[in-house]
């Protein structure tokens, strides 16, 4: 134990020496009110002391790195507080000497050298509302990254040498300035101005520049978002990644700028940025991801780790979860908990719920090629209808509770907003990326709204990012391939705002068959006129306005919803059993003879896949770690539904997958290639003939005796063109 009486008995006697310049800190009492605070702070309900208990597991688990709670000191010590926030520059040090007092204390063979990281500051600072005021003291803004620089070495301990005599001298920098010696202590040297640095024996420290962007509940209505450069050094460098919505505490400080390098003086405005000492995740009431796992890096957290979205689950709420998953009707339950706000759907919010689980993402061995290929566990969905019908309510509530979610609109999304974008940094000048919406939301869910809107060029890009899940850019020398692990949930309208059901879903969008087959489930939200069911969608509205009557509650609140898909990803990584793995391979041949003996294509392998995804998502729900057949049976049944809206063919009736993967049925093309051999026939002997296209399509219908389509008309004057008989010029045909 340290002498009490040499820490605080002469503080009235050497107060005045011990008080640090241009503060009220005096180093001897802050000493002695730290020491005792982490000695004798205990938490309400406990008995041990809880900083004494933490130093503990930060020994056993070899950590270097102590959070501590402010809210803590605020209870233990007012003034103590007040001087941390006050005077963080002069107190950390103090706060750091203490603690590793103690740690050799308590363990004088660990060896171990502890700093500290505080966080959970009273009052919270607005990015947009920071002053001169705040200049040098502790402030917490919230915000998203949207940049993180390369790592930079920071130089930290110079080491000089003498070109005369080969004398060393070891500089430490301090507050960021290097004293660089000006004459020789070597008594028979002497020399003036002769010290060179020598890098290599210098010590360096990791740093990193970190673009922040204000929260958007932070922005007033009509303004632009503000940002601001932060530092991080040594083992805070790249906890933060682009697309994380975090809280991070530091020392906002202000930076001289110097007009020219070379010369001395400075301008009158200084630059500031903000040293981080914590960061730590504020998505808390979201998801959190499957690759979020604790300290121990064996998926439970340490109870002094802050770096995750969502705090540790005690066991009361484990056995919830657990409870929960044993319920018979437990899945629906979980879809009307999901977006309780929209009345009915429920196919659909069961489709949107298993893209929410996802599967398991797996590495697949490939021997042959001496490698390994990923197989993605993301689902993508789709929902195509009428206006009006709660598709953005489902978007927006997915938004809100999904891990780094982004929500983005066809209109106002380019290309390079979706993937990224090459700028020159203010700072070095330099070409750097900007990551996008899809880059941003990696491991998260990408909301996108107005999807059939979106402009050709930006469609292009979600070929690439919704298969490979990467975004592949080469631009102003900067050639690379950026993670975009992300689900795809959109939304789009018919043409004519309104969807007819006598044409196929490719002609009812303006999508390109190519991306459509992208989707795992593309659900139809169809406005049809009901007597029974419109009053009953009326009344459920107008209980969503009434002020003097609540809204029925949901069978599972939000943040129960939200913990246990949590934990179900975290936890749960289902495997593919043997009956599971007959049922599939069943179903799937099933599936390929709906189109009976016509040739129809009715399933293709990415459906095969999409019911391994859908199972195995429906039995994370279960938090059942194997895939039974209840799991494929139901994904079939959530399978087919999807089909039987979005690829029918509406002129046969039957499933035809030809419809998503090249937009026309087999039954287009078997006709076209009819209509060829007669148009053949039709045209043999007339060469040299000129005949309006009109006039041909006239002489079409009235040869097969019923109307010809204007497309299935190109397609067979695009085969006789082909086979040279014919040579259309924009409306007339040319008979070769």
């Amino acid at each position: 134990m340290r002498d009490e009486g040499s820490s605080g008995s002469n503080d009235d006697a050497q107060g005045p020496r011990a008080t640090i310049w241009g503060t009220n800190v005096n180093t001897r009492k802050t000493q002695k009110g730290l020491y005792d605070f982490f000695k004798e702070f205990r938490q309400e309900g406990t008995d041990e002391p809880y900083y004494l208990e933490y130093l503990t597991q930060l020994v056993e688990f070899n950590e270097s790195y102590v959070n501590l709670d402010c809210k803590h000191v605020q209870e233990w010590d007012g003034e103590l507080y007040k001087q941390v926030v006050e005077f963080p520059a002069e107190v950390i040090p103090i706060v750091d000497l203490v603690l590793n007092t103690l740690v050799g204390e308590l363990f004088p063979n660990s060896g171990v050298h502890v700093e500290v990281r505080p966080f959970n500051l009273q009052k919270e600072n607005r990015l947009r509302d920071l002053d001169p005021l705040d200049i040098d003291k502790l402030v917490a803004i919230k915000g998203m990254v949207t940049r993180t620089s390369a790592v930079i070495p920071d130089i930290r301990v110079a080491f000089f040498e003498c070109a005369s005599c080969a004398a060393t001298k070891i500089v430490q920098v301090d507050r960021g300035q290097i004293s660089e010696p000006t004459l020789c202590d070597n008594q028979h040297c002497q020399a003036k101005e002769s010290f060179q640095m020598i890098h290599n024996r210098c010590n360096f420290l990791d740093k990193q520049i970190v673009r922040l962007q204000e929260a958007p509940e932070d922005m007033p209505e009509g303004e632009t978002p503000q940002t601001v450069s932060m530092c991080t050094w040594g083992k805070m460098v790249d906890v933060a990644k682009p697309g994380d919505r975090v809280e991070v505490t530091g020392i906002y400080r202000a930076l001289p700028v110097r007009d020219n390098p070379r010369h001395r003086t400075v301008r009158s405005l200084y630059k500031t940025y903000v040293d981080i000492m914590h960061v730590r995740k504020i998505e808390k009431g979201k998801l959190q991801n499957e690759s979020d796992i604790g300290a121990d890096g064996k998926g439970m957290r340490m109870p002094t780790d802050e770096s995750n979205e969502l705090e540790a689950a005690g066991d009361e709420r484990v056995q919830e979860i657990v409870q929960l998953s044993q319920h018979e009707d437990l899945y629906e339950k979980l879809a009307e908990g999901l977006c309780p706000s929209v009345w009915e759907l429920h196919d659909i919010k069961k489709g949107v719920l298993l893209q929410l689980f996802g599967a398991t993402n797996k590495q697949i061995d490939q021997e042959a090629n001496g490698g390994s290929s990923r197989k993605r566990g993301e689902m993508n969905c789709l929902l195509v209808g009428d206006p009006g019908t709660s598709k953005s309510q489902i978007l927006q509530y997915v938004h809100k509770v999904a891990p780094r979610g982004i929500y983005t609109s066809g209109k106002g999304s380019s290309a390079v907003g979706l993937t990224a974008y090459v700028t020159r940094d203010p700072e070095t000048k330099q070409f750097v990326l900007e990551s996008g919406a899809l880059v941003l939301s990696d491991r998260g869910v990408c909301c996108i709204d107005e999807f059939d809107k979106m402009s050709e060029g930006a469609r292009s890009i979600l070929h690439e990012a919704m298969e490979q899940q990467t975004v592949s850019i080469a631009k102003a020398g900067i050639i690379c391939s950026l993670n975009a692990r992300t689900s795809v949930l959109a939304a789009a309208n018919p043409i004519d705002s309104k969807y007819d059901p006598k044409k196929s879903v490719v002609e009812n969008i303006n999508l390109p068959p190519s991306l459509l087959s992208r989707f795992d489930l593309i659900f139809l939200v169809l406005d049809k006129p009901d007597e029974r069911t419109d009053a009953q969608l009326a009344r459920h509205l107008v209980a969503l306005y009434r002020l003097d009557r609540q809204p029925p509650a949901a069978a599972v609140n939000q943040k129960l919803l939200c913990d246990y898909i949590s934990y179900a990803r975290r936890e749960v990584h289902p495997k593919i059993s043997q009956e599971a793995a007959s049922a599939l391979v069943k179903s799937y041949v099933e599936l390929r003879g709906l189109g009976g003996n016509r040739k129809v294509i009715s399933a293709t392998p990415r459906q095969l896949e999409s019911l391994i995804r859908l199972s195995e998502a429906h039995a994370r729900m279960r938090l059942s770690q194997k895939v039974e057949e209840s799991d494929v049976e139901e994904a079939v049944r959530l399978m087919k539904d999807s089909m039987q809206t979005a690829a029918m063919d509406p002129k046969t009736g039957t499933i035809d997958m030809e419809i998503i993967t090249t937009g026309r049925s087999a039954a287009s093309r078997k006709f076209a290639s009819e209509l060829r051999e007669q148009m053949r026939n039709k045209l043999r002997g007339r060469g040299g003939e000129t005949i309006s296209l009109a006039d041909l399509a006239a002489e079409a219908s009235d040869l097969l005796g019923i109307p010809v389509e204007p497309r299935d008309m190109e397609d067979a004057l695009g085969m006789l063109e082909r086979d040279a008989i014919v040579r259309v010029t924009r409306n007339v045909v040319h008979v070769i």
